[in-house]
């Protein structure tokens, strides 16, 4: 089980370099993955059983002790996060599959990977998995409706059918997850160490996929769309920042919100796409899945300096920073 930790801790640590190399590997060789498109929502299914396996109880503590500091970040992913991808589409003037595929990106809850980012940034660690738990069981009612009324003008869009696929994908394997938790709880908590392993290869494999299906439309127009997945995360990374400071959130609320705000469960809309749009759609998801990890654990690194370095700081006993040794 030691074995297992060690390999689990170093593929979180390297889970954006991972995920790079997946997407260029795919991008080599497409004719290796193209064909796994029908696997990518079982891919899905089983990185969200692991999430609904590592909450507790106490992750939803938060709803209770803090529930306007919740409303607001989940509030703000909702808002901000779609918002946005429409108008970098629109600024762009991406091809209606690649806009509907910015929406879907914008519209997805919070990313499973970014409870560890902000721990890693010493944000609201506990802020941070009550978001990320709170927009996932919203999911199934705000993101189809969402990507109703923005992506409808350029696709049609099933509505009732992204319902039903959140709920299969999303909503089912999470409370099926912590139902486990709650029965078993000795055989989960021995699962606990390999859930890591588990996500960040789900994701770097779904990666692979998406890429490789849409190989031809990434070579054609993929600076724009780079260019377009960029803009997305910083400013919603940016503006998620703002907000909780306006809010009256402390450093590490702000940190929280930020980086829930700017990384999206884009492997949930990528299969979303996938199944209801097309490889194309679901390019903006790849490679959003690709950037969000590098600019996130970029911004965890500066965050979790800046910290160590103020905790270092000797202050004087009026708390103003005191002489060096």
């Amino acid at each position: 089980m030691h074995q297992v930790r060690a390999v689990s801790s170093f593929v979180g640590r390297w889970f954006a370099v991972i995920v790079v190399l997946a997407g260029a590997l795919a991008l080599a060789v497409p004719g290796a993955f193209a064909g796994g498109t029908a696997a990518v929502p079982w891919l899905l299914a089983v990185i969200m059983l692991g999430m609904g396996m590592t909450l507790r109880p106490v992750d939803f503590a938060v709803v209770a002790r803090r529930p306007w500091a919740l409303l607001a970040g989940v509030a703000t992913q909702f808002v901000v996060m779609p918002g946005l991808a429409f108008g970098i589409a629109e600024a762009l003037d991406l091809s209606p599959a690649l806009s509907a595929g910015m929406v879907l990106v914008g519209s997805a809850p919070g990313g499973t990977a970014s409870n560890v980012i902000v721990y890693l940034a010493r944000g609201d660690t506990a802020l941070s998995v009550a978001m990320t738990s709170v927009s996932t069981l919203l999911a199934p009612l705000l993101t189809p409706l969402l990507v109703l009324w923005l992506a409808g003008q350029y696709l049609p869009v099933d509505g009732a059918g992204l319902f039903t696929s959140i709920v299969q994908i999303v909503l089912v394997p999470v409370l099926l997850g912590l139902l486990l938790r709650r029965l078993v709880p000795r055989l989960i908590e021995r699962l606990l160490d390999l859930l890591p392993l588990v996500s960040v290869a789900g994701i770097a494999v779904v990666v692979a996929i998406v890429v490789a299906a849409s190989a031809d439309t990434l070579l054609s127009v993929g600076l724009l769309v780079v260019v377009a997945v960029i803009a997305h995360n910083l400013l919603g990374l940016g503006l998620g920042y703002a907000v909780a400071r306006v809010c009256g959130f402390d450093e590490q609320g702000r940190r929280a919100v930020s980086i829930e705000v700017g990384m999206q469960n884009s492997g949930l809309a990528a299969a979303l796409a996938t199944a209801h749009f097309s490889a194309a759609a679901a390019l903006p998801a790849a490679l959003f899945s690709v950037w969000h990890n590098v600019s996130g654990s970029l911004l965890a690194g500066h965050w979790a300096r800046r910290s160590a370095a103020a905790e270092s700081e000797p202050t004087s006993p009026a708390g103003s920073p005191g002489p060096r040794p």
